[in-house]
Protein backbone atom coordinates (compact mmCIF):
# COMPACT_ATOMS: atom_id res chain seq x y z
CA UNK A 1 0.00 0.00 0.00
CA UNK A 2 0.77 3.72 -1.28
CA UNK A 3 0.22 7.42 -0.24
CA UNK A 4 -2.70 5.90 2.70
CA UNK A 5 -2.89 7.22 5.78
CA UNK A 6 -5.24 6.27 8.65
CA UNK A 7 -6.15 8.82 11.60
CA UNK A 8 -7.92 6.59 14.58
CA UNK A 9 -10.13 9.05 16.89
CA UNK A 10 -11.72 7.63 20.15
CA UNK A 11 -15.18 9.10 19.48
CA UNK A 12 -16.74 11.53 16.67
CA UNK A 13 -20.12 12.02 15.62
CA UNK A 14 -19.86 10.24 12.06
CA UNK A 15 -16.23 10.08 10.18
CA UNK A 16 -17.49 11.10 7.23
CA UNK A 17 -18.63 14.66 8.59
CA UNK A 18 -15.26 14.68 10.23
CA UNK A 19 -13.42 14.06 7.03
CA UNK A 20 -15.90 16.62 5.74
CA UNK A 21 -14.93 19.56 8.67
CA UNK A 22 -10.90 18.77 7.60
CA UNK A 23 -10.93 18.38 3.87
CA UNK A 24 -8.40 21.08 3.03
CA UNK A 25 -6.27 19.89 6.32
CA UNK A 26 -5.99 16.36 4.81
CA UNK A 27 -3.99 14.45 2.34
CA UNK A 28 -5.41 12.47 -0.64
CA UNK A 29 -6.40 9.09 0.50
CA UNK A 30 -6.32 10.04 4.51
CA UNK A 31 -8.62 7.85 6.20
CA UNK A 32 -10.58 8.80 9.44
CA UNK A 33 -11.66 5.88 11.77
CA UNK A 34 -13.02 5.92 15.08
CA UNK A 35 -13.78 3.73 17.85
CA UNK A 36 -17.33 5.21 18.97
CA UNK A 37 -19.42 7.14 16.33
CA UNK A 38 -22.13 8.49 18.17
CA UNK A 39 -24.00 9.77 14.99
CA UNK A 40 -22.54 7.61 11.82
CA UNK A 41 -25.00 7.85 8.66
CA UNK A 42 -26.34 5.04 6.66
CA UNK A 43 -27.96 5.38 3.43
CA UNK A 44 -31.28 7.08 2.81
CA UNK A 45 -30.41 9.26 5.78
CA UNK A 46 -30.38 5.93 8.22
CA UNK A 47 -28.32 6.27 11.53
CA UNK A 48 -25.77 3.24 11.28
CA UNK A 49 -25.70 1.96 15.32
CA UNK A 50 -22.43 0.27 16.29
CA UNK A 51 -21.16 -0.51 19.58
CA UNK A 52 -18.18 1.96 21.05
CA UNK A 53 -14.85 -0.24 19.89
CA UNK A 54 -16.65 -3.56 18.57
CA UNK A 55 -16.52 -2.30 15.27
CA UNK A 56 -14.71 -0.58 11.98
CA UNK A 57 -16.04 2.80 11.01
CA UNK A 58 -14.15 4.97 8.92
CA UNK A 59 -13.81 7.53 6.03
CA UNK A 60 -11.79 7.61 3.40
CA UNK A 61 -10.77 10.96 1.21
CA UNK A 62 -9.86 10.44 -2.66
CA UNK A 63 -8.68 13.51 -4.30
CA UNK A 64 -8.45 13.01 -7.73
CA UNK A 65 -6.23 16.14 -8.90
CA UNK A 66 -3.50 15.13 -6.27
CA UNK A 67 -3.58 11.42 -7.58
CA UNK A 68 -3.55 13.71 -10.68
CA UNK A 69 -6.43 11.80 -12.26
CA UNK A 70 -9.74 13.12 -14.52
CA UNK A 71 -12.69 11.13 -12.93
CA UNK A 72 -15.54 11.54 -14.84
CA UNK A 73 -19.09 12.47 -13.07
CA UNK A 74 -20.49 9.68 -15.42
CA UNK A 75 -18.75 7.13 -13.86
CA UNK A 76 -18.95 7.96 -10.63
CA UNK A 77 -20.71 4.04 -9.79
CA UNK A 78 -17.23 2.57 -10.23
CA UNK A 79 -15.98 4.00 -6.70
CA UNK A 80 -19.38 2.08 -5.28
CA UNK A 81 -18.05 -0.99 -7.23
CA UNK A 82 -14.28 -1.01 -6.29
CA UNK A 83 -15.48 -0.36 -2.34
CA UNK A 84 -18.17 -2.80 -2.27
CA UNK A 85 -15.57 -5.49 -3.85
CA UNK A 86 -12.72 -4.26 -1.43
CA UNK A 87 -15.06 -5.02 1.64
CA UNK A 88 -15.95 -8.50 -0.14
CA UNK A 89 -12.18 -9.47 -0.50
CA UNK A 90 -11.15 -8.14 3.02
CA UNK A 91 -14.21 -10.67 4.12
CA UNK A 92 -13.16 -13.18 1.97
CA UNK A 93 -9.57 -13.23 3.13
CA UNK A 94 -11.10 -14.56 6.78
CA UNK A 95 -13.22 -17.36 5.29
CA UNK A 96 -16.68 -14.95 4.95
CA UNK A 97 -18.48 -15.68 1.60
CA UNK A 98 -20.22 -11.93 1.33
CA UNK A 99 -22.65 -10.46 -1.28
CA UNK A 100 -23.36 -7.18 -2.28
CA UNK A 101 -26.88 -5.65 -2.12
CA UNK A 102 -26.96 -2.91 -5.14
CA UNK A 103 -25.87 -0.80 -4.64
CA UNK A 104 -23.19 -1.00 -1.91
CA UNK A 105 -24.26 -2.94 1.14
CA UNK A 106 -22.79 -6.06 2.10
CA UNK A 107 -24.38 -9.33 3.03
CA UNK A 108 -23.96 -12.71 3.92
CA UNK A 109 -26.92 -14.77 3.57
CA UNK A 110 -29.36 -12.27 4.21
CA UNK A 111 -27.84 -10.52 6.74
CA UNK A 112 -26.10 -7.09 6.47
CA UNK A 113 -22.59 -6.94 7.70
CA UNK A 114 -21.45 -3.96 6.07
CA UNK A 115 -23.06 -0.53 4.83
CA UNK A 116 -21.00 1.82 2.61
CA UNK A 117 -21.85 5.57 2.07
CA UNK A 118 -20.03 7.92 -0.67
CA UNK A 119 -20.20 11.07 -0.99
CA UNK A 120 -18.96 12.97 -4.67
CA UNK A 121 -18.42 16.68 -4.52
CA UNK A 122 -17.90 17.71 -8.17
CA UNK A 123 -16.15 20.12 -10.36
CA UNK A 124 -17.89 20.51 -13.77
CA UNK A 125 -18.23 17.07 -15.40
CA UNK A 126 -15.71 15.58 -13.18
CA UNK A 127 -15.34 14.13 -9.45
CA UNK A 128 -13.19 16.78 -7.45
CA UNK A 129 -13.02 14.38 -4.48
CA UNK A 130 -14.67 11.49 -2.90
CA UNK A 131 -15.58 10.57 0.92
CA UNK A 132 -16.31 6.74 1.08
CA UNK A 133 -17.42 5.85 4.55
CA UNK A 134 -17.51 2.35 5.64
CA UNK A 135 -19.52 0.95 8.21
CA UNK A 136 -18.22 -2.79 9.07
CA UNK A 137 -19.74 -5.16 12.09
CA UNK A 138 -16.56 -6.27 13.32
CA UNK A 139 -16.96 -7.93 17.05
CA UNK A 140 -20.30 -6.67 17.77
CA UNK A 141 -22.51 -10.12 18.70
CA UNK A 142 -25.50 -8.60 20.41
CA UNK A 143 -27.93 -5.45 18.19
CA UNK A 144 -30.10 -2.80 19.00
CA UNK A 145 -33.61 -5.01 17.66
CA UNK A 146 -34.73 -1.82 15.59
CA UNK A 147 -32.33 -3.60 13.17
CA UNK A 148 -33.61 -5.93 10.82
CA UNK A 149 -30.95 -8.32 9.76
CA UNK A 150 -27.79 -7.65 11.00
CA UNK A 151 -24.82 -9.43 11.41
CA UNK A 152 -20.90 -9.67 12.03
CA UNK A 153 -17.80 -10.92 11.43
CA UNK A 154 -17.45 -12.63 14.93
CA UNK A 155 -21.28 -14.08 14.15
CA UNK A 156 -19.64 -15.58 11.32
CA UNK A 157 -16.97 -17.20 12.89
CA UNK A 158 -18.37 -19.09 16.02
CA UNK A 159 -15.37 -21.18 16.37
CA UNK A 160 -12.91 -18.46 16.56
CA UNK A 161 -12.64 -17.22 20.30
CA UNK A 162 -10.17 -14.19 19.49
CA UNK A 163 -11.20 -10.55 19.02
CA UNK A 164 -10.54 -9.37 15.61
CA UNK A 165 -8.30 -6.37 16.00
CA UNK A 166 -10.25 -3.33 14.14
CA UNK A 167 -7.02 -1.36 13.18
CA UNK A 168 -5.17 -4.26 11.57
CA UNK A 169 -8.98 -4.97 9.31
CA UNK A 170 -8.52 -0.79 8.31
CA UNK A 171 -5.01 -1.62 6.84
CA UNK A 172 -5.43 -4.25 5.69
CA UNK A 173 -8.81 -2.90 3.92
CA UNK A 174 -6.80 -0.28 2.73
CA UNK A 175 -4.23 -2.00 0.83
CA UNK A 176 -6.85 -3.88 -1.05
CA UNK A 177 -8.60 -0.45 -2.02
CA UNK A 178 -5.69 1.24 -3.24
CA UNK A 179 -5.10 -2.03 -5.71
CA UNK A 180 -8.65 -1.54 -6.85
CA UNK A 181 -8.08 2.51 -7.23
CA UNK A 182 -5.30 1.36 -9.31
CA UNK A 183 -7.19 -0.62 -11.67
CA UNK A 184 -10.09 1.60 -12.43
CA UNK A 185 -7.06 4.80 -12.79
CA UNK A 186 -5.72 2.48 -15.58
CA UNK A 187 -8.87 2.48 -17.49
CA UNK A 188 -9.80 -1.22 -16.26
CA UNK A 189 -13.33 -2.22 -15.75
CA UNK A 190 -14.47 -3.98 -12.23
CA UNK A 191 -18.07 -4.71 -13.70
CA UNK A 192 -17.93 -8.17 -13.82
CA UNK A 193 -16.75 -8.82 -10.49
CA UNK A 194 -19.34 -6.78 -8.85
CA UNK A 195 -21.87 -8.79 -11.17
CA UNK A 196 -20.49 -12.16 -10.24
CA UNK A 197 -21.11 -10.62 -6.34
CA UNK A 198 -24.94 -8.94 -6.83
CA UNK A 199 -26.70 -10.28 -4.21
CA UNK A 200 -30.34 -12.43 -5.29
CA UNK A 201 -29.45 -11.27 -8.96
CA UNK A 202 -31.07 -13.84 -11.18
CA UNK A 203 -33.65 -15.21 -8.43
CA UNK A 204 -36.83 -14.16 -8.32
CA UNK A 205 -37.99 -11.82 -5.94
CA UNK A 206 -40.51 -9.64 -4.54
CA UNK A 207 -40.05 -5.82 -4.78
CA UNK A 208 -41.54 -2.89 -4.52
CA UNK A 209 -41.31 0.28 -7.07
CA UNK A 210 -41.16 3.95 -5.35
CA UNK A 211 -41.40 5.75 -8.52
CA UNK A 212 -45.27 3.85 -9.57
CA UNK A 213 -48.69 5.60 -7.59
CA UNK A 214 -49.16 3.77 -4.74
CA UNK A 215 -46.27 2.01 -4.98
CA UNK A 216 -46.49 -0.93 -7.18
CA UNK A 217 -45.23 -4.41 -5.37
CA UNK A 218 -44.41 -6.97 -8.40
CA UNK A 219 -42.13 -10.25 -8.60
CA UNK A 220 -38.84 -10.16 -10.91
CA UNK A 221 -35.43 -10.37 -11.44
CA UNK A 222 -32.41 -8.54 -11.10
CA UNK A 223 -30.83 -9.08 -14.60
CA UNK A 224 -27.54 -6.54 -14.25
CA UNK A 225 -26.95 -3.20 -13.64
CA UNK A 226 -26.54 -0.22 -16.44
CA UNK A 227 -23.10 1.62 -17.28
CA UNK A 228 -24.15 4.64 -15.18
CA UNK A 229 -25.20 1.78 -12.40
CA UNK A 230 -29.01 1.83 -12.55
CA UNK A 231 -30.64 -1.49 -11.53
CA UNK A 232 -32.27 -3.64 -14.19
CA UNK A 233 -34.87 -6.09 -13.04
CA UNK A 234 -37.11 -8.06 -15.09
CA UNK A 235 -40.89 -8.02 -14.61
CA UNK A 236 -42.17 -11.75 -14.21
CA UNK A 237 -45.41 -11.24 -15.20
CA UNK A 238 -44.78 -8.62 -18.81
CA UNK A 239 -41.03 -9.89 -19.15
CA UNK A 240 -40.13 -5.73 -19.36
CA UNK A 241 -36.90 -4.82 -18.10
CA UNK A 242 -36.97 -2.12 -15.89
CA UNK A 243 -34.06 0.11 -14.78
CA UNK A 244 -34.05 1.91 -11.14
CA UNK A 245 -31.96 4.74 -9.55
CA UNK A 246 -31.05 4.36 -6.03
CA UNK A 247 -34.26 4.56 -3.69
CA UNK A 248 -36.57 3.97 -6.61
CA UNK A 249 -36.98 -0.01 -5.76
CA UNK A 250 -36.33 -1.83 -2.91
CA UNK A 251 -36.97 -5.61 -1.67
CA UNK A 252 -40.44 -6.14 0.11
Amino acid sequence: MTGCRIIWLDSIDSTNSEVKRNIDMLDNLTAIAAYEQTSGRGQRGNTWLTESGKNLTFSILIKYEEMQVIFKALNQFTISEITALSVVELLSGYGIDAMIKWPNDIYVDDRKICGILIEHSLKGESLSHSIVGIGLNVNQTVFDPSLPNPTSMRSCLPDSAERLDPAELSEQFMGIFYRYLQRIFAGDSVRDLYLARLWKSGIESRFIDYTAEDSREFTGCIRGITEAGKLLIEDSETQQLWDFWFKEVGFV
